[in-house]
């Protein structure tokens, strides 16, 4: 195989889908003729990672300091022989290919249980609720939890399933502790990664290498791979695209960025990477190359190169996404207990399409509203969504869709449901919206006659001043009525929560926590999940933070620039609320905790809430 591009997702994403970003830059190339090949290295290094032979090299390697370990790693290395004997079987059955290991995991309750087992007894009344299937790929996933411990607690402490080193990419105003760790020696993760990778690119033979980061979990190992292809395949350029240089490095003057990466592209990729294909294809590289939206290093300065003037392609011209390539079959399905939106995520493998470029109304100001993947509005025609699901179905064999929008419009939403049903496509699918006046009653029906299943909106914070302040465009009785419209045809609604935003009192914190209460007692919202503001350089706040009653603490910028420091006129210290927020909503998602008074998920005093206890009931009749 000759291949000019390979198209990579460094370790980790998910485990039970591939990230979609490189399977769309292959559905585009295909459109143009090039020859590209794609890899989830993210899935391929867990995969070798969690098995027997690889299992029992890092038992063999700690056992002789197994006192120095935890209790918990000494309960694992005791139980090492079972944790290999199950673990081939685990990862086969959890793929989806074994399910006569049902019997073995719920039946016999062979596996092994550490500590990740020790709140099994305290979520019962939740687990029990599960299909037997489920209940068997939850205590799967608990089993491979607890190797995860092991693994962090013994090899290394910056594994996680879905992320690696992450704080080296966590507001990275400076490049120096990246740089710091990576010359270093690799690790025991960075070797499984680098090894694989190899034999990759001795397979595809590319010219260029295209990482796509979308998270700072993924920026360290594409760094490290980067480094590995430069050290051992100079010949071959390397480029990077993808969410976190599309929003943290954007302030990019880091030369050193450029020993590892040729090319850290802006945006949407598809123009950019044509671009620098086409620049490849020449004998050198000119002066002043032709590129769109690109960083490259000129005389050891970087250089930004925006000087094409051909337009971004249009949302009907960029392709199919082509899933062809990446491992299908191998993507893990797990299931946690604690969030049901979180569970649908990782349990089974969804495609990813979008509905539509962008955000229809851009207007949130805690939102990066500024960056063209929200500010570029762009929808894609509803036949031509269904053409392309149809595609995918038949190059995938499944038929689960999560559109992965900035907001799904309901126009468009009612039109693909139509398409749908009328082609009589059997689909589920979910995706996130605006709490639009629009769910009616006959739209959310129509949406659960095509398929949909779920939707995932902002909440935020359930205060209607705080609400017109963020530019919401809802409010908290227009919410309550559109997710009971959902709610009453089965579609699983999914809240995200915000407390701490500029200028919020305590008294709003408690009020809007009273909200959620009433909003999940009266069973229009079932799954949901509390963060805290975070000001973003790119977000209206973060333009005008002296607006919104904050200061921020600024650094000097080299690298990455986005979270932002602040400090607030209010001197509230919102972190005290996280754990009695968290603890809350986790008993309501369970229709638990219901009649308590609200003190007493916190441990500390608040002021009684000033909502009327029927607020939600009232604005549902209403």
């Amino acid at each position: 195989m000759n291949t000019n591009v390979l198209l990579l997702t460094p370790p980790f994403t998910q485990l039970n889908t591939p990230y979609p970003a490189t399977a769309y830059l292959k559905g585009f190339l295909n459109t143009k003729g090039v020859s590209c090949f794609q890899v989830d290295l993210g899935i391929e290094v867990t995969l070798e990672l969690f098995s027997k032979t690889t299992l029992q090299s890092i038992f063999g390697s700690v056992e002789k300091n197994a006192l120095n370990f935890t209790e918990n790693i000494q309960y694992i290395l005791s139980k090492k022989e079972e944790y290999l004997n199950h673990i081939d079987a685990v990862i086969e059955f959890l793929q989806g290919n074994k399910d006569a290991y049902i019997e073995v995991i719920f039946y016999k309750n062979d596996l092994p249980r550490a500590s990740r087992f020790n709140h099994l007894d305290e979520n019962d009344w939740a687990f029990t609720s599960m299909e037997t299937e489920n209940q068997a790929k939850h205590l799967a996933t608990l089993f491979l939890e607890d190797l995860s411990d092991f693994i962090v607690e013994c090899i290394d402490e910056d594994f996680g399933f879905s992320r690696y080193a992450e704080k080296l990419g966590m507001s990275a105003n400076s490049f120096d502790t990246l740089h710091t760790r990576l010359i270093e020696p690799p690790t025991f993760i960075d070797d499984i990664a680098t090894n694989r990778l190899h034999a990759i690119l001795e397979q595809s033979n590319p010219q260029l290498v295209c990482f796509s980061v979308p998270f700072p979990g993924n920026l360290y190992s594409a760094f490290r791979c980067a480094e590995y292809i430069k050290r051992n395949f100079p010949e071959i350029q390397i480029a990077m695209g993808g969410g976190f240089p599309n929003t943290e490095l954007r302030s990019l003057t880091e030369p050193r960025v450029f020993d590892y990466f040729d090319f850290i592209t802006l945006d949407d990729g598809e123009l950019p990477i044509e671009l620098i294909i086409n620049q490849l294809n020449k004998e050198k590289l000119g002066d002043e190359p032709t590129l769109c939206r690109t960083y490259v290093r000129i005389n050891n300065e970087v250089t930004y190169i925006n000087n094409c003037n051909e337009p971004n392609y249009s949302q009907k011209a960029v392709g199919t996404p082509d899933y062809s390539d990446l491992l299908l079959d191998k993507y893990i399905s797990v299931i946690e207990i604690t969030n049901p939106m979180h569970s649908l995520w990782s349990n089974g493998r969804w495609n990813k399409l979008t509905m539509a470029h962008g955000c229809y109304w851009g207007k949130c100001t805690f939102c990066d509203i500024s960056l063209d993947y929200i500010k570029s509005y762009e929808p894609v025609a509803a036949k031509l969504l269904a053409d392309r699901v149809e595609e995918i179905i038949k190059q995938t064999g499944e038929n689960g869709f999560h559109f992965v929008d900035e907001a799904a419009p309901p126009a468009l939403m009612k039109a693909f449901a139509l398409e749908i049903i009328n082609r009589k496509i059997e689909i589920e699918w979910w995706t996130n919206i605006r709490f639009e006046k629009s769910f009616t009653v006959e739209l959310c029906s129509l949406l659960a006659d095509s398929g949909c299943i779920a939707v995932s909106g902002g909440l935020e914070i359930a205060s209607d001043r705080l609400l017109k302040l963020i530019d919401k465009g809802t409010t908290v009785s227009q919410v309550a009525i559109v997710t009971r419209n959902f709610s009453d045809f089965n579609i699983m609604v999914h809240a995200y929560l915000m407390y701490g935003y500029p200028s919020q009192t305590v008294q709003e914190t408690v009020d809007s926590l009273e909200m959620v209460r009433q909003l999940f007692e009266a069973g229009t919202i079932q799954s949901g999940f509390w963060h805290q503001f975070a000001l973003t350089a790119h977000s209206p706040i973060g333009k005008n933070p002296s607006k919104y009653g904050i200061k921020p603490i600024l650094n000097e910028i080299t690298f990455a620039n986005n979270d932002i420091e602040f400090e607030d006129e209010t001197e509230i210290e919102h972190s005290l609320f996280s754990d009695g927020l968290k603890k809350s909503l986790y008993n309501f998602m369970h229709d638990s905790g219901f009649e308590f008074q609200l003190q007493e998920w916190f441990d500390f005093e608040i002021p009684k809430t000033t909502v009327k206890s029927n607020f939600i009931e009232s604005s549902l009749i209403d």
